[in-house]
């Protein structure tokens, strides 16, 4: 017992940062892998139909999150009164970073998906510095928050939560999306007290393999780190993190750098808490599962086997789905339209790392104007 409060006490993370490590990605795409999809995806949908916007038409005000190259804040639409996330991101620091092509599918990928545990983007636009997605303003805050101040949740809370993230990672995986950075921190509360999978930066249509080193050190899977190509089974790797992480209140590989935590990730040495039941133990198990072709998720029934697991024999997956849920654990205190209390409160900018775009650099943002038009219907 004396163990486990000192883990909890020293793994319990502050909100953690993504990376990626670009210079490999989509070099090697056509070797072909071992390990098959388990079922053939479907076509991705059309674009939907997108709002117009313009920078004028929103009063902009708090900062609900920060991230790479800009920041998430609050945004009114004067027209409507309706209150927005924008994601505003500095054209520079895409350039500067390397991550232009992850901006385009980003945008791309939210212009197709509509799902009731992902949230949904209404539209987007630039300006000369910036790149703006705008989104549904989910005002229940981050799970990270909800968790950290909670210490870990209930055994009934998270098989309620974690179903809402798996059906949302098996409508992604249906049409050949894997999200690549699942975690708490990118996970919100609705005020109803449902979730929604956010920050689709990393998010990529994947026929069988990618290479990129990308995710959140604690939530990286083993095949991530060695380089061998990764696909789907990332994300059922990071949902088997996050499934430990809301029952114990830390993950279960830490350290004080991003190596040790890779080295233990490719240990895979897993020590749960005394709380932990059989049944969780076992679905973790597998789903912590360092050979991929064993991996639950990974195998011939796909997804069937972490849905028809023991541990969720209590759940009706077409109730989670159509937002049925008689007892939620769990309710946001949210006081009005554009209340920001459940999220964190972040110091303003303190230096403007803005850099003016020469012309061969405006040129490459050119291919956004040609997806709005696509989005508005033109």
């Amino acid at each position: 017992q004396h163990n486990v409060k000192l883990l909890n006490m020293s793994a319990a993370p502050t909100r953690r940062s993504s990376t990626s490590k670009n210079d490999v990605d989509d070099t090697m795409e056509s070797i072909p892998s071992p390990i098959k999809p388990t079922q053939d995806a479907l076509p991705l949908p059309l674009p939907k139909e997108l709002a117009k916007y313009k920078h004028k038409d929103f009063e902009i005000s708090t900062t609900l999150g920060t991230g790479t190259f800009g920041r998430v804040k609050l945004a009114q639409h004067l027209q409507t009164g309706i209150f927005y996330a924008i994601k505003i991101m500095i054209k520079s620091e895409i350039i500067r970073l390397n991550q232009l092509s992850h901006v385009q599918s980003e945008i791309d990928v939210l212009m197709r998906i509509e799902h009731p545990f992902i949230v949904k983007m209404t539209g987007f636009y630039q300006t000369s510095d910036n790149l703006c997605i705008v989104t549904e303003y989910v005002e229940g805050g981050e799970l990270f928050s909800l968790l950290r101040e909670q210490t870990r949740f209930p055994i009934e809370t998270v098989r309620l939560y974690s179903s809402q993230v798996l059906l949302a990672i098996e409508y992604l995986h249906s049409m050949g999306l894997i999200h690549r950075d699942v975690k708490p921190e990118n996970i919100l509360l609705t005020r109803s007290g449902y979730l929604k999978l956010v920050d689709f930066g990393f998010c990529k249509l994947v026929e069988d393999r990618t290479w990129t080193l990308c995710g959140t050190p604690e939530y990286i899977a083993p095949e991530v780190i060695t380089g061998k190509g990764h696909g789907r089974g990332v994300d059922y790797w990071a949902f088997g993190i996050l499934d430990f992480e809301m029952l114990a209140g830390y993950p279960p590989f830490f350290a004080k750098d991003p190596f040790g935590i890779y080295d233990k990730i490719l240990k895979g040495d897993v020590t749960f808490p005394r709380h932990f039941d059989a049944k969780i133990k076992n679905l973790i198990e597998n789903l912590l599962q360092n050979d991929i072709t064993r991996r639950f998720g990974c195998m011939k029934n796909g997804v069937m086997d972490i849905k028809m697991d023991t541990w969720y024999s209590t759940i009706n997956w077409d109730a989670i789905y159509n937002l049925r849920i008689d007892n939620q654990p769990y309710s946001p205190k949210v006081e009005g339209e554009g209340d920001t209390s459940n999220f964190d409160s972040y110091a303003d900018e303190i230096e403007d790392v803005t850099v003016p775009l020469n012309d061969e650099d405006s040129k490459l943002f050119q291919v956004f104007y040609e997806m709005m038009k696509v989005g508005l219907g033109e």
